[in-house]
């Protein structure tokens, strides 16, 4: 069963074979890949063929058609791919599992995009999945990340000092999460 669900500005959609070229230009062909600047590894990623980069997004495409919830989806801005939103297991015994998201053309940065397709996102995860709680793990220098989780009801649950390098500085780890509870009182309210 394909996954599509509509917002006002976005569209979270199932990933097709066609989209994982456009992720690959975005990742290692485009002028404006300041996005890598954010996301850890925080920095320019070494060189990948595009056949061991698609080879990566076998079991992302195999879920389309199934009723299994997705560990990614596509940010669809006016019928073209900007981005992605993803979920990785820290432990399944917990079922717990951190979730991201990317918008790749930095146009959209600002504007609203990320905000609607990270709150989809959050929806459709607690909607899908038998878990307690969602949460994300970023550096302290990202404070666009810190206050789009703190927008969708996300609280500071640890730092770290000085956990993380980035571009040759030492930033504190931050892990923010939300409990199923808090999102439904927000959602009722």
């Amino acid at each position: 069963m394909a996954i599509v669900l509509q917002g006002e500005k976005v569209t979270l959609r199932d990933l097709t074979e066609e989209d994982i070229r456009t992720i690959y230009y975005y990742e290692y062909e485009a002028e404006d890949r300041e996005h890598l600047l954010w996301n850890g590894p925080y920095g320019m990623q070494e060189w990948e063929s595009y056949e061991t980069f698609a080879s990566k997004f076998t079991e992302t495409l195999a879920l389309v058609y199934t009723d299994e919830p997705r560990s990614r989806l596509v940010i669809d801005i006016d019928g073209e791919l900007k981005g992605t939103v993803g979920r990785y297991w820290v432990s399944k015994e917990t079922n717990w599992f951190e979730i991201g998201i990317v918008l790749f053309d930095s146009r959209f940065w600002s504007g609203g995009y990320g905000t609607e397709a990270f709150r989809m996102w959050m929806e459709y995860l607690f909607e899908a999945m038998d878990t307690v709680r969602l949460g994300i793990g970023t550096w302290s220098g990202n404070v666009r990340m810190m206050g789009l989780a703190a927008k969708c009801g996300m609280i500071e649950e640890a730092r770290v000092r000085k956990a993380r390098i980035v571009r040759g500085e030492y930033y504190d780890a931050i892990k923010m999460g939300i409990l199923r509870e808090e999102w439904e009182s927000a959602r009722s309210q």
